[in-house]
């Protein structure tokens, strides 16, 4: 009865020297992109996740998995905290549901369903860091850009979209705002990035641009 207890506690504590390296290995390539969600956060995600899943199992007699479905509401206040509004888009969303996901791999060793969470671990990681490459290809020939032009008068105004087609830029407007004699419009660019590139050197050198942002 001793040996078994013993085994079981052996057993126990394999799972969770597993969370924690599966942790790392995902919160090592988040520190290396430097993003708000680093090392220490995804080992303790997903070593917290494998306890609760553990604890789960064990105390909850009649309903095992009491436990482990709120640990999906505690990700969910977790991931949200990473979420935050930029510039011009949502950023922390590829974050936020790594977290999530290594959440899940945490449950899965817990569980004792450590293959699965070794593929869970390999999978994020290739969406991760090897799947940059496809959007390094999309986004070189299709960006897409908010810029705020400012000119004196609306007369100018085609003078922009003329020059928006000379760089075969897609183009339309989503705000004008109107200051003291000025109009700044926003716009919204879609092109190859080389494109973009170009434009911005036309209207730095252009005189009838005052300034312009992206």
């Amino acid at each position: 009865m001793e040996f078994l207890q013993d085994h079981s506690i052996k057993n126990e504590l394999l799972l969770i020297f597993i969370s924690v390296l599966l942790g790392l290995f995902i919160g090592t390539e988040r520190e290396y992109r430097n993003k708000s969600a680093g090392l220490r956060t995804f080992i303790l995600v997903c070593f917290g996740a494998c306890l609760f899943t553990m604890l789960s199992i064990k105390i909850g007699v009649n309903d095992q998995d009491r436990i482990a479905a709120n640990i999906i509401t505690g990700i969910g206040f977790l991931g949200a905290g990473v979420i935050f509004k930029g510039d011009n888009k949502i950023e922390g969303i590829t974050t936020a549901t790594t977290i999530w996901a290594t959440a899940s791999i945490g449950m899965s060793v817990g569980s004792g369903y450590v293959y699965l969470a070794f593929l869970g671990t390999l999978l994020v990681l290739i969406v991760l860091s090897f799947l940059t490459f496809f959007e390094k290809y999309i986004d070189k020939n299709h960006k897409i850009r908010e810029y705020k032009i400012a000119v004196t008068e609306a007369k100018f105004l085609p003078h922009c979209e003329d020059l928006f087609k000379k760089h075969q830029l897609k183009f339309i407007i989503s705000k004008q705002q109107y200051t003291q004699g000025n109009l700044a419009t926003t716009w919204i660019l879609t092109g190859k990035n080389r494109n973009h590139e170009a434009l911005m050197k036309d209207l730095r050198e252009d005189i009838q641009i005052i300034a312009y942002q992206f």
